[in-house]
């Protein structure tokens, strides 16, 4: 008897033209997972008159529901669309900037000065990652290598560098060209987009396939362990439609990505705009509740889901060597988190970067054992209300920038 092996499934997905309207045929997104369940449920209401055989007559099936759980390791590329469905806002190019006289100083973090111009007028914000990618500077390390962005004035770019090297002093150098690598999405505070998808389940040894519509982003979980690898949840809700087949319904999907697989290790965390190097452990929730309209009589469907705000929390651990996380959370403090996952530790690596720029922590919370004491602190983040165009934050509650999203 054959029977279905997870090894063989393959999890795709399409975006839809709207509510109703499956996404199936040509096209789609195979994912690489490392484990994705797709589910329908029922609500039962039991029959529990009371009888004279005081016996139950069972239950009667209402309401049909369907989520998507996936569960997998980050990797630049192949979540974009997940991040950009939940922000309701699409990826965008990053910022350029053709800039005369730049001239590198400091010791770490750095400077980048320009003598003419506006970083914050070409749009450059707190936590961006970008390169200097053009100029006659004779120095290699200065050029093509990811820096991240702690500080910025009109004329004057604070940064560190992802990989921990050192940049040399050096300028004026003319016609340089400074690049926000990649492209951001953030969540969006106008225009917001209601993007639906398509989810298959195709288990190609017994020709069986499983199809959801109608889904929408609900939850995407970050996970950084100090060392291993960043992790990714995903969590969707649809309005309780499963159709099956014996055919691939997705009929030719991309190939799922090759991109590199993320460790914290290998990245930056910074918080209130410093380097903190004790950070034992990071996670991030970004949520929109998602709540079925209905039910209504006659149908076992709900015909709609209302969206919640998009809400951002989660927690850090660090060991506890200075009173300066602590002080912030006594002092209800609204400060920046920034975490840089990169792929390998070379100047111009792969990478995923998130960041809140306002967040307040609600705890500090210490442990206690025969080792190095280790705080926790949870964190809640907010729309940053004194972030917008020509300014050094974006306004909005998290932001995500990937290297080679398309």
């Amino acid at each position: 008897m054959t029977i279905a092996q997870g090894i063989n499934k393959l999890t795709s997905y399409k975006t839809q033209t709207g509510l109703g309207v499956p996404a199936i045929g040509a096209g789609g997104q195979t994912l690489r997972r490392k484990t994705s369940i797709a589910s329908k449920k029922r609500a039962t209401y039991l029959n529990d008159e009371i009888n004279s055989y005081q016996q139950s007559y069972g239950v009667n099936l209402g309401t049909a529901s369907t989520s998507w759980a996936f569960d997998g390791l980050l990797s630049p590329l192949t979540y974009e669309a997940m991040f950009s469905m939940l922000l309701r806002k699409a990826f965008v190019t990053g910022s350029v900037s053709s800039s005369a006289s730049l001239t590198i100083a400091g010791a770490g973090p750095f400077t980048l000065t320009r003598a003419t111009g506006s970083w914050l007028t070409d749009g450059f914000k707190l936590n961006d990652v970008f390169q200097i990618s053009t100029g006659s500077f004779v120095n290699p390390v200065n050029l093509t290598n990811n820096f991240l962005i702690t500080g910025i004035t009109a004329l004057v770019l604070t940064y560190i560098v992802v990989n921990g090297t050192v940049c040399i002093a050096e300028g004026p150098i003319a016609t340089s060209t400074t690049t926000v690598i990649g492209k951001k999405c953030f969540a969006a505070n106008t225009s917001q987009t209601d993007t639906l998808f398509t989810i298959e389940e195709w288990y190609p040894e017994i020709a069986q396939s499983e199809v959801f519509p109608d889904m929408r982003m609900g939850q995407i979980d970050i996970g950084l362990p100090a060392s291993g690898n960043a992790t990714i949840k995903i969590a969707a809700q649809g309005l309780g439609v499963r159709t099956s087949g014996t055919a691939q319904a997705l009929t030719t999907p991309t190939a799922a990505t090759t991109t590199n697989v993320l460790t914290a290790v290998r990245g930056v965390l910074t918080v209130n705009g410093n380097q903190v190097v004790t950070v034992t452990g990071v996670t991030i929730t970004v949520k929109a509740t998602l709540t079925a309209e209905g039910p209504i009589v006659g149908s076992n469907f709900s015909p709609d889901m209302a969206r919640g705000l998009i809400e951002v929390s989660g927690q850090f651990t660090g060991l506890f060597d200075t009173a300066v996380l602590k002080t912030l959370f006594d002092n209800e403090t609204v400060t920046s988190l920034c975490a840089v996952m990169a792929a390998d530790t070379t100047n111009s690596a792969n990478f995923v970067a998130v960041g809140c720029s306002a967040i307040k922590l609600t705890g500090s919370d210490p442990d206690d054992g025969v080792k190095g004491i280790v705080r926790t602190y949870p964190f809640t983040a907010s729309i940053n209300l004194a972030g917008g165009p020509a300014l050094n934050s974006d306004q909005t509650i998290f932001t995500i920038q990937d290297s080679q999203a398309v």
